[in-house]
């Protein structure tokens, strides 16, 4: 059966009666969005791999208990998931462990000077959110080889075998899709400093 037709409310249905080879049918539909959103946010890649799996595993057990009700926001709901996920990793990694000086290693090497404020957050948060926008205004052949080479980081070599075309059309697409962020950049005044 044909499940790639099929949509996010068919594909869960079909998982969820017992037709297994549609469950990979939906991760694949989703996976660049999620794992280019986790990537994002922790900035390592075998972290990043870890949450995503992590991600799917609890998108399965919760379809297989029957706790999701469709309501036609199927990646909104596996996107709270990841974010979810995303924070439970960083508040496991703040716990603070006791660290002391010594000749060889100096505490006061590792603290920033200056902490970050609220505002900065605010202001950073709303440059990459307007990014993100901009970057769903590219054409589609052009968003994915930005997507996959910043928030996958993938090599032009695997790019170009994902997408199935050259290396110099998958180098010429990321060109095209800089020069277009560019341009939409200054058109709305927008500078990334951070």
């Amino acid at each position: 059966m044909d499940y790639s037709k099929f949509s996010d409310k068919e594909l869960i249905e079909s998982y969820v009666t017992g037709k297994e080879a549609a469950l990979p049918v939906i991760i694949q539909r989703y996976q660049s969005r999620v794992y280019g959103y986790i990537q994002v946010a922790v900035k390592d890649r075998e972290v990043a791999d870890d949450i995503f799996q992590d991600t799917f595993m609890k998108v399965i057990k919760k379809l297989k208990e029957g706790s999701y009700y469709e309501d036609g926001k199927f990646i909104q709901w596996v996107m709270r998931i990841a974010h979810n996920l995303i924070i439970d990793h960083f508040r496991r990694e703040s716990k603070v462990t006791m660290l002391r000086s010594t000749d060889e290693y100096d505490i006061f090497n590792q603290i920033p000077l200056f902490d970050k404020n609220a505002e900065d957050d605010i202001i950073r948060d709303q440059t990459h959110h307007k990014l993100r926008q901009m970057i769903q205004l590219l054409p589609a052949s052009q968003r994915e080889v930005l997507t996959m080479r910043h928030y996958q980081q993938m090599s032009f070599k695997e790019i170009s075998e994902e997408t199935g075309v050259s290396i110099n059309t998958a180098l010429g697409r990321m060109r095209y899709a800089l020069i277009n962020l560019r341009r939409m950049m200054e058109e709305q005044n927008i500078t990334l400093s951070i």
